[in-house]
């Protein structure tokens, strides 16, 4: 079962659900014999299919819509925002290449803001699997919903078997009262294989495989942040608007905090390369998570144990 497949099957067994794409057919190319009139390109139009598939929403169809996730969320923004959001039309947003995965792409098609974009219009819902078994978990439940939805889509292979999918719940893959990796998307892989570093140095590390960010898994956060001594957000996105914002809303709306590092593009885009060399030069390999985790670490506990000593002048 690949992407392609799963659509294929939902849309031949509910004539409801209508397959769209703005020229982007990487995932879906050989849909347009088998659904017909229910396959529509627009061309390289993302507004137009935007405000075509809120049309449809409204004549009881499910519109699941494909381009380029720059140009899906940014170009189209207003479109999402006024014809998708103010009305609650339960239109999917399938974004490609989202984050690190534009690896070679320079800023003008990095989608690295895309989270905080989208969880700010009432009611849009927003997902990020972990790899392309977590998404076909995850997709069907999504489409089937009322609300719109985004979603970061994911084709990359996985490292572990996910647990079932339920909107608003994190994947708890391990838990840790030293250390625990709040992380979303691609960047799950680096995480797991960060995680396995930080057990072999001795962290009690847990995971958490943070696929619906709205809505959020709030009772996790809160009972993380309670129960680990560091809590680390990993995200392929600006520091504002995505995991890290979510964590520090959460926090101070409950009137609590934590010790949190984030791992986020802080005020630039990433530099372009092949996928390797991205998460190299910005920081986001497995080992290089783990090195800034560790020191991190120490140098929190040696504050927390070490006593103050005060020298008479």
């Amino acid at each position: 079962m690949n992407y392609q497949e799963l659509i294929k099957q939902t849309a031949l067994a509910d004539e409801r659900y209508v397959v769209m794409t703005a020229e982007n057919r990487a995932v879906i190319r050989d849909l347009p014999p088998i659904l017909g009139h229910r396959f529509i390109d627009t061309g390289i139009t993302e507004q137009n299919m935007i405000g075509m598939a809120a049309g449809l929403a409204l004549r009881g169809r499910i519109p699941v819509c494909h381009a380029l996730a720059t140009f899906l969320i940014y170009r189209a923004y207003e479109f999402v925002r006024t014809d998708v959001g103010i009305a609650h039309l339960p239109v999917k947003l399938s974004s490609w290449i989202a984050g690190f995965l534009s690896d070679g792409n320079g800023p003008t098609h990095q989608a690295i803001e895309d989270v905080a974009l989208m969880r700010t219009i009432p009611g849009m819902t927003v997902f990020c699997p972990a790899d392309e078994n977590d998404m076909l978990a995850m997709l069907p439940e999504i489409w089937a919903s009322a609300h719109p939805a985004y979603v970061r889509l994911n084709t990359r292979p996985g490292v572990i078997k996910h647990e079932p999918f339920k909107t608003g719940k994190a994947e708890v893959i391990s838990e840790g009262e030293d250390v625990t990796l709040l992380v979303y998307g691609m960047l799950f892989e680096q995480a797991y294989k960060a995680k396995e570093i930080l057990e072999s140095q001795g962290l009690k590390t847990g995971l958490v495989n943070m696929r619906s960010l709205k809505p959020v898994d709030e009772e996790l956060i809160l009972k993380v942040s309670a129960t680990s001594k560091l809590v680390v957000t990993i995200e392929d996105h600006f520091l504002t608007g995505g995991l890290y914002s979510i964590i520090a809303e959460i926090l101070l709306k409950n009137r609590t905090t934590a010790n949190v590092l984030p791992f986020a593009l802080n005020e630039r885009w990433f530099r372009p390369g092949l996928l390797s060399e991205v998460l190299n030069y910005e920081g986001f390999t497995a080992p290089q998570l783990a090195e800034k985790i560790t020191t991190t670490f120490k140098e929190q506990n040696k504050l927390a144990v070490e006593p103050a000593f005060i020298t008479a002048g």
